[in-house]
């Protein structure tokens, strides 16, 4: 175990998930499933027996770095890993990546991010060290999940059917129209892409140099600084420059050797309300309620509220009903993409509500 890393991604804010993810308090850091841990404490856990805690790297935005150190205390501060700007995540990863080979040439890595869902987590588990084994074969390696249904919402991976541990990798298509997301479904070779990537640091450099040859020489540079004092100037100076670019797009599908392995893990990307909607257990209205709530005539909702408010419901059918801080949102839960638009529209009446 001790050549396995674990890179956490858990910069970003969750948007959609509004009003219980917030600029300043994303979802990462919530208990969204009421199960006494956040989902970064959940994403640690998951790895137990695979990765040691001290090879666990958290990358986060400046403004988070302190809910990381309360929520993860085992965590060095040389664990955690400061972005001073967005750049999406191939920049993410290559930032952890190159300050974990300045300790460990031999180093295997998995990259998560840390606001999904797991249900099924011996098999999550089974899958990775499955995953750290196909690695060895200078491949890059991610966890396709078998689609339930044509979702628009997520990237597609084709891979080409064999009888082994892992497919090989044939495309990758970002969040396709409904049309071709029923296709993709019919045709059987078609999984999610749940975004969690497995390799050896030498099949990372090697790819990166080869499509992202200035993010790969931006790094490498930082090689006499990460463990440093000058760490943090060094890499603002690097963020400032740096192409905003996903994984997904500026390496994985340019890479020619990409396997995939087939996973049915209880996954949710908890994306959106409906997300959170579908993964949890319903009442005997198919109701999803958190909080204090008396309902009357109320069916097909996911109500989550704080528990010392009372709050009474009567006559909703498939509607969202969220309060956290500030904000009460009540939403049509067939007109979830509309909450993009709210948080906008709330932030410039007034920044507290971002």
């Amino acid at each position: 175990m001790k050549d396995n890393y674990l890179i956490i991604m858990a910069g970003g804010i969750g948007t959609r998930f509004w009003p219980i993810s917030r600029s300043a308090n994303p979802k990462q850091f919530h208990d969204v499933l009421g199960v006494g841990k956040t989902m970064l404490q959940q994403t640690a856990e998951r790895f137990q027996g695979i990765i040691p805690q001290e090879n666990i790297y958290v990358v986060t935005s400046e403004e988070f770095a302190g809910l990381v150190e309360e929520q993860l205390p085992f965590l060095s501060k040389e664990q955690i890993l400061k972005e001073p700007q967005r750049k999406n995540t191939a920049p993410c990863i290559a930032y952890a990546t190159y300050k974990i080979s300045k300790k460990n040439k031999k180093a295997k890595f998995v990259v998560a991010p840390a606001d999904h869902v797991i249900l099924k987590e011996q098999v999550f588990q089974e899958n990775i060290r499955t995953a750290l084994e196909v690695a060895e074969e200078d491949v890059f390696v991610t966890l396709g999940i078998i689609p339930t249904r044509p979702d628009t919402g997520y990237g597609y991976i084709q891979y080409v059917p064999n009888e082994n541990k892992a497919q090989k990798v044939k495309t990758f298509t970002e969040k396709p129209n409904l049309e071709l997301a029923q296709a993709f479904l019919e045709s059987g070779d078609y999984v999610w892409n749940a975004g969690i990537f497995v390799f050896k640091l030498p099949t990372f450099k090697k790819e990166l140099e080869k499509h992202q040859s200035r993010m790969a020489e931006q790094f490498e540079e930082g090689l006499t600084h990460y463990y440093t004092k000058e760490e943090d100037t060094f890499i603002k100076k690097v963020y400032g420059v740096c192409k905003n670019i996903s994984m997904d797009v500026g390496i994985m599908e340019k890479a020619q050797e990409v396997k995939v392995i087939l996973s049915d893990i209880g996954w949710s990307d908890l994306g959106t309300w409906q997300s959170l909607y579908e993964i949890n257990e319903k009442d005997s209205n198919h109701n999803v309620i958190e909080g204090n709530v008396m309902i009357y005539d109320t069916k097909n909702c996911i109500i989550k509220t704080p528990s010392e408010k009372l709050v009474v419901i009567q006559g909703l059918k498939g509607f969202i009903v969220a309060e956290h801080g500030n904000a009460l949102m009540i939403c049509p839960k067939d007109q979830e993409q509309e909450v993009k638009k709210f948080v906008e529209e709330a932030t410039a009446r007034d920044p507290k509500f971002s």
